[in-house]
This record gives structure tokens, C-alpha cells and sequence, in this order.
């Protein structure tokens, strides 16, 4: 998947939770939102508000839909509140193959 079909898929399955989410379609997501986060704060706070705001469904729906690839539930992800461990821990799922059998489609 290139970097313009990730955006599109995500922003076309804007609050999908179901399905699955491969490696590149994740990173090439995560990618974006860092190009764009820093764009935003080149233009004021407010600019950061609305981008943090209007890609916050699409990142919880693509990080879901990629630890079920991994065959793990998407509310996995919850562990990210734990700084450090949980931000290394879901960088480490992140970064694993899929699987082929997966109870999540």
C-alpha cells in the first residue's frame, strides 16, 4: 500500500473498527499524522486542536484495525496510557507481522 492509498483507505473507513489494517497502511497513517502535526503547529494552537481533533477517529480506528491483524483486540490499545511500557509495547505489536488466522477477519 503507498502513502496516498493509506490516507485514503483511512480516511474513507473513517470510524471502522472492524477488519484488519496492514503494516504499511498503519506506518504509512502514522506518518502523515506526524507530517501533518507538525504543519499544524507551524500555524498556531488552534490549527493543532482541529488536526488533533479531526484525525482522532481515523488513528483509534487504524491502530484497532491493526492489532487485529496481529490477532489482538483493538482495545489493546488502551495500554498507551502507560507511559513508556505501554507506548513500547504497542510499538512492538505495531511492528509485527501479520497473521494469517485472525478472529477479526
Amino acid at each position: 500500500m503507498t502513502f496516498i492509498e493509506s490516507i485514503q483507505t483511512c480516511f474513507r473507513k473513517y470510524a471502522e473498527f472492524n477488519g484488519r489494517a496492514s503494516r504499511s497502511e498503519f506506518w504509512w497513517w502514522f506518518l502523515f499524522i506526524v507530517i501533518i502535526s507538525i504543519a499544524a503547529r507551524l500555524l498556531g494552537q488552534t490549527v493543532v486542536a482541529l488536526v488533533a481533533l479531526a484525525t482522532l477517529l481515523p488513528n483509534l480506528a487504524v491502530t484497532s484495525r491493526r492489532l487485529h491483524d496481529i490477532n489482538r483486540s483493538g482495545w489493546w490499545q488502551l495500554i498507551g496510557f502507560i507511559p513508556l511500557v505501554g507506548w513500547l509495547i504497542m510499538i512492538y505489536w505495531c511492528v509485527q507481522n501479520s497473521t494469517d488466522q485472525s478472529k477479526y477477519g
